[in-house]
């Protein structure tokens, strides 16, 4: 079911409750839920929420997907955010399930992304006595979400459910923590509505900024562009494109971020993070201007706050987001611009007073696409960067890659063209155990386009239970499992401070060929490059649930060129 954009005016509360009677608190808080759009929910049932599984039943405008693991479940909800713009639901229930969610509630918020956690919670007489799986809710994720509280007034439940879509997508998108007591969702409420559908505040940039802004590009000799992040979305990437292309400006895309403009525009200069290509570091050191818009310039996308640092000395920096805290909290900025990045990036392509035009843009994408090109020969039986050219050969250009945190990973962020949006599924917070579970997300959400699931041996069985999810759903997805019997990037930073020491990064790992057709997949064992062509093959030809495991040495340990031996004869 695709998110239905239309408004809440026009969307009906479910027609049980029509009739303005006594209705259950959970049959409120679902009705409210339908009101803000929500028209999925991720879940593994507890019983401190039944009445909320009770009231989804039999509703068609909700779709329940149940789920093997809360954070699987709570991946689901974040990715799905990630892909709507609006927040993706989860709902789990008290201690361990609670616990178990946080780490999707982390990476929504280290990412940016909107998502609202309910959890079931113990009876408000229960409380405060350590009963049965109790956990101070508000306080255990205070530090980890936007806002996280208590319904303790069935009453008010519209009100909090309208006031956690408003902090989920304003600002800085982040998710939302809400506990229910379970004596709270069973109680009659009567008399009480949903709220109108919460909307982002889409703010217009200052236009004497703007003009600021033109004046200090025009001084620059060698300016850069660094996109991607808070608020980003489908117009933000049409716009900014059509301004950075008039002007020829480079444009780097911060960590994973790497489908806010289409690798096809002439002014695309790849991706910062880990392992980037090294003429866009240069680049970037020796800018006189850095025009960050929309990322926060976290840790990874800077290289350690390095790139640029937050004093910047010699650099100017202009930096835009939607959310006035994240202005001049890290990074002395230049010139600060509070706006929605659509909003922002409009006003940038329609300015006609004064644009300066680079050739480095042209220059740059040049740099990339020598980067983006793998060498023609490999001495390893399975190349993965033939492999991911093959793919991208192959494949429709908007398919949407979903991987989690690990090596294998960047064999894809240097090849794979991220040329539709949203085509790239992966955690900035570099969670292992993301990338099925997006992957589920990302089939529900689009049935009718090409998703793949990238993942390490480590990374597929942090979450690989969810394979259960996808065909228990009839969900269309192919998982790609790079097992290379190690956690691959542990051990290239053993190899690099303590060359030949290995501790604790070996792996004994099943068949997940065998593991996979367990689960109902079709599935195949890949140990060369041409056999991974075959698999791929013989995969598109058929529906549902394919997994492709792959066996490559862990000699071939990045795609930056870095293997063990290379690493040990550094070390010696």
């Amino acid at each position: 079911m695709n998110h239905d954009h239309s408004s809440s005016a026009d969307r009906p509360v479910s027609s049980e409750k029509a009739d303005d009677g006594p209705v259950s608190a959970a049959e409120l808080l679902v009705d409210c839920l339908a009101h803000q759009g929500c028209d999925r929910i991720f879940t593994v049932p507890g019983e401190s929420f039944l009445p909320v599984l009770d009231a989804l039943h039999g509703r068609d405008d909700i779709d329940v997907v149940t789920c093997r693991q809360e954070g699987g479940a709570a991946f689901m909800a974040c990715a799905d955010g990630t892909m709507t713009g609006r927040p993706g639901i989860c709902f789990v229930t008290r201690g361990p399930g609670a616990t178990n969610a946080s780490i999707g509630v982390h990476v929504a918020m280290q990412d940016s992304q909107p998502m609202i956690l309910f959890v079931g919670d113990v009876d408000s007489a229960m409380r405060d006595r350590e009963g049965f799986q109790e956990v101070n809710m508000p306080a255990l994720f205070a530090p980890l979400a936007k806002w996280s509280a208590r319904i303790d007034d069935a009453r008010r439940i519209p009100e909090y459910v309208a006031r956690a879509y408003a902090t989920a997508i304003s600002g800085r998108p982040g998710p939302v923590v809400l506990a229910l007591p379970e004596d709270v969702l069973s109680k009659t409420v009567e008399g009480l509505f949903p709220r109108p559908e919460i909307l982002r505040p889409a703010q217009p940039p200052c236009p004497s900024a703007m003009q600021a802004m033109m004046a200090m590009i025009a001084d620059a000799a060698s300016p850069v562009a660094i996109v991607g992040g808070a608020g980003w979305n489908a117009k933000a990437r049409e716009y900014f494109t059509l301004f950075a292309e008039r002007i020829g400006v480079p444009v780097a895309t911060a960590f994973r971020r790497q489908d806010a403009i289409a690798p096809s525009s002439k002014v695309y200069s790849g991706n910062l993070g880990y392992g980037p290509n090294p003429a866009l570091v240069d680049r970037v050191r020796n800018a006189d201007l850095v025009l960050a818009i929309g990322a926060r310039l976290g840790e990874a996308t800077t290289d350690g706050y390095t790139l640029p640092s937050p004093e910047h000395p010699g650099q100017v920096l202009i930096h835009v987001h939607p959310d006035p805290e994240e202005l001049n909290r890290v990074y002395r900025t230049d010139l600060a611009i509070c706006a929605d990045m659509a909003e922002f990036a409009e006003t940038a392509a329609l300015w006609d007073d004064g644009i300066t035009d680079f050739d480095a843009g042209a220059e740059a994408h040049r740099e990339w696409e020598d980067w983006a090109s793998p060498p023609p020969q490999s001495a390893y039986p399975l190349d993965l960067a033939a492999c991911v050219i093959f793919m991208r050969d192959t494949l429709p250009a908007d398919t949407i890659i979903c991987n989690g945190a690990g090596n294998f990973s960047g064999w894809w962020h240097r090849y794979w063209r991220y040329e539709g949006f949203p085509t790239q599924l992966a955690p900035t917070a570099g969670a292992m155990g993301y990338g099925v579970p997006a992957a589920v997300a990302a089939a529900a959400r689009f049935p009718g386009r090409q998703i793949v699931a990238v993942a390490g041996d480590g990374d597929f069985l942090m979450n690989g239970q969810e394979l259960a999810t996808a065909v228990q759903h009839g969900l269309d997805m192919i998982v790609v499992i790079v097992d290379n019997g190690a956690y691959g990037t542990i051990r290239m930073h053993q190899e690099r401070e303590f060359p030949g020491r290995i501790s604790a990064t070996c792996l004994v790992n099943p068949d997940f060929a065998a593991l996979a057709a367990s689960f109902g997949a079709w599935s195949v064992r890949c140990e060369t490059t041409d056999e991974f062509r075959n698999g791929l093959m013989a995969a598109q030809g058929r529906t549902g649930l394919r997994v492709i495991h792959c066996i490559i040495d862990v000699e071939q340990l990045a795609a930056s060129g870095a293997t063990i031996s290379g690493l040990r004869e550094k070390g010696e």
